[in-house]
């Protein structure tokens, strides 16, 4: 016999900058597979600025990356148990941006930014929330292939939409490539297409022209 129980479980985030609740944009941006909040931070910190607060989650799953010691790595779903591990992120993303806009007496516009396996998990988490996505980017990966199309619809028709991919990226084939091609054919919404010279990376400048002005100004 399988049973399950609800508790509460402590999970933590990294920011920019202590809140001061004027800023006018958040930025949630979820990391890849095997890494931590921190260190991931540290590679947005061109986008750091007192108008726009940066949160990064961490995602509640470890592990070490090599062996049974040594260094650890996070990461947002594994195969087993999927669907519980997919209502758990939803709640605990939710849950951090709710605690973070409580206190704003103008909420701020939200922007979102899902890098490698932290896409998928991006689209599943934008496509049940209850506030407005004014910017989507999922780099280094794509839709989660299990998406409610629907759902995702009806929250995404008025947010900007991209994918942005490097030329060189060694986790990217054909085969998926052509998978996410079919599936942004099926949605109800545009979805804008960048591309970088480089592989599995952010590329910084591509990266700041995308958070800095709006794309083709």
């Amino acid at each position: 016999m399988k049973a399950s129980i609800t508790y509460r479980h402590r999970g933590h985030f990294s920011m920019s900058h202590l809140p001061n609740r004027r800023e006018t944009e958040i930025l949630i941006a979820l990391h890849g597979y095997g890494q931590l909040a921190e260190f991931f931070l540290r590679k947005l910190e061109p986008l750091f600025c007192e108008e726009r607060l940066v949160i990064v989650p961490e995602a509640t799953n470890y592990s070490y990356q090599k062996g049974f010691s040594g260094r650890v790595g996070a990461n947002w779903m594994t195969s087993h148990e999927r669907e519980t591990a997919i209502e758990n992120n939803n709640r605990y993303l939710n849950e951090i941006l709710e605690s973070v806009l409580l206190k704003y007496p103008l909420k701020p516009s939200i922007k979102v930014l899902g890098f490698s396996q932290g896409a998928a998990t991006a689209t599943r988490w934008v496509s049940q929330l209850n506030e407005k996505v004014e910017k989507l980017v999922l780099w280094s990966g794509g839709f989660a292939h299990d998406l409610n199309i629907q759902r995702a619809g009806e929250k995404l028709k008025n947010t900007e939409v991209l994918v942005v991919l490097g030329n060189e990226d060694p986790l990217l084939t054909e085969e998926s490539i052509q998978k996410q091609n079919e599936f942004i054919a099926s949605l109800p919404f545009e979805v804008k297409r960048l591309e970088f010279i480089g592989g599995h990376d952010l590329d910084l400048p591509l990266m700041r022209s995308i958070f800095e002005r709006p794309i083709g100004s």
